[in-house]
C-alpha cells in the first residue's frame, strides 16, 4: 500500500514538472503566433501549401516561440513572483530551477534554428531566431522595465511569424507579408494595453512602467483608439499590395470597423470613470483576439475563395 502511494506521489511529481516545463513556453501565446503564420502561407502559395512544410514551419516556429517564452520567464521571474497574474507560473512555485528554465529555453532556440534552417529554410530560421533574441534582449531585458513603450517596440517579436509563414513557402521577402507585420505591430499596443488596464496594479507592484500604470485611462484609451486606427487601414493595404480578391477586404472592413466600435466604447467608459470595473477593458482585449484570428483566417481562405 505504501508503495503504490508512493509510486502515485512520484508520478503526480512527473506530469507536475512536465506541465511545468510545458508552461515555461506560454503556449496560448503559441497558438496566436502559430495563427499568423499558416494562413500568411496560404497566401504565399496562392492556394494550400505543402503539409509537409506547413507541419514543419509550425514545429519550428513552436519550438521558437517556446524559447523566448521560456527565456522571458527566467528574467522576469522575481517581478513574476509579486504579480498575481503570473506568481502560479513554474519559476515562482519553485516547481522548475532557473538553470533549469535557462538550459531548456537555450535548446529550444538551438533545436528550432536547426529545425527550420534544414527543414523549412536558412532566411525563415534566421527570421525565427532574430525575434526570439528581439524578444529575450529587446524587450524582456532593455525595453520592459525601462519605458512606457516597451510594449509599442516590443511587441515587434511578434510580428516575425507573418514573415516566417511567408519565406517558408518562397524563400524571399515581399510587401505582402511585411504588411501582415505592421498590421501585427499596430494591433499590440491596443491589445496588451487593455490587458495592462485589467491588470495595473500588478505592473505597479512590480514596477513596470506599463503606459497604463503611468497615464490616466482617459489617456490610455485615446492611444489605443489612434492605434486601432492606424491597424485597420494597414490592413486595407495588404489589398493592393498582395493583391487580394474580394473577401480579404470584405472581412477586414468589417472585423476593423467592429474593432473601432470597441475602441470607442472603451474611450467613452474611460471618459466617465477610471475605475477597471467600469472601463471593462478585458472586453476589447477578448475582441482583439478575435479580430486577429478572423482576419488571418481571412488571409487563408481568400485565395481559395477567390483564386
Amino acid at each position: 500500500m505504501a508503495d503504490a502511494t508512493t509510486s502515485a506521489a512520484g508520478l503526480t511529481r512527473v506530469k507536475d514538472v512536465l506541465a511545468a516545463y510545458v508552461g515555461l513556453t506560454k503556449p496560448r501565446i503559441i497558438e496566436l503566433l502559430l495563427l499568423t503564420t499558416v494562413p500568411v502561407m496560404f497566401l504565399a502559395e496562392r492556394g494550400v501549401p505543402p503539409l509537409g512544410l506547413v507541419v514543419a514551419t509550425v514545429v519550428g516556429g513552436t519550438l521558437s516561440a517556446g524559447s523566448a517564452n521560456a527565456l522571458n520567464c527566467v528574467y522576469d521571474a522575481d517581478i513574476d513572483e509579486r504579480m498575481r497574474r503570473t506568481r502560479r507560473r513554474a519559476l515562482p512555485r519553485h516547481v522548475v530551477s532557473t538553470r533549469a528554465a535557462l538550459v531548456f529555453g537555450l535548446a529550444l532556440g538551438v533545436v528550432s534554428t536547426l529545425w527550420l534552417g534544414l527543414l523549412v529554410n536558412w532566411l525563415s530560421a534566421w527570421l525565427a531566431l532574430a525575434a526570439n533574441v528581439f524578444y529575450v534582449v529587446g524587450y524582456t531585458m532593455i525595453l520592459k522595465r525601462r519605458t512606457t513603450q516597451n510594449i509599442v517596440w516590443g511587441g515587434a517579436a511578434g510580428c516575425f511569424p507573418a514573415l516566417i509563414g511567408w519565406t517558408a513557402v518562397t524563400g524571399e521577402l515581399a510587401w505582402a507579408p511585411v504588411v501582415l507585420f505592421l498590421v501585427v505591430f499596430f494591433w499590440t499596443p491596443p491589445h496588451f494595453w487593455a490587458l495592462a488596464i485589467r491588470y495595473r496594479e500588478d505592473y505597479a507592484a512590480a514596477d513596470v512602467p506599463m503606459l497604463p500604470v503611468v497615464a490616466g485611462a482617459r489617456v490610455v484609451a485615446r492611444q489605443i483608439v489612434a492605434y486601432s486606427y492606424v491597424m485597420v487601414a494597414t490592413s486595407l493595404a495588404l489589398w493592393p499590395v498582395a493583391p487580394t480578391g474580394w473577401f480579404y477586404p470584405a472581412v477586414a472592413t468589417v472585423l476593423g470597423a467592429a474593432f473601432l466600435v470597441e475602441a470607442h466604447l472603451l474611450l467613452g467608459r474611460a471618459r466617465r470613470s477610471d475605475d477597471v470595473v467600469d472601463l471593462r477593458p478585458m472586453r476589447l482585449f477578448h475582441w482583439s483576439n478575435m479580430y486577429l484570428s478572423l482576419l488571418f483566417v481571412g488571409v487563408a481562405l481568400d485565395p481559395l475563395l477567390t483564386r
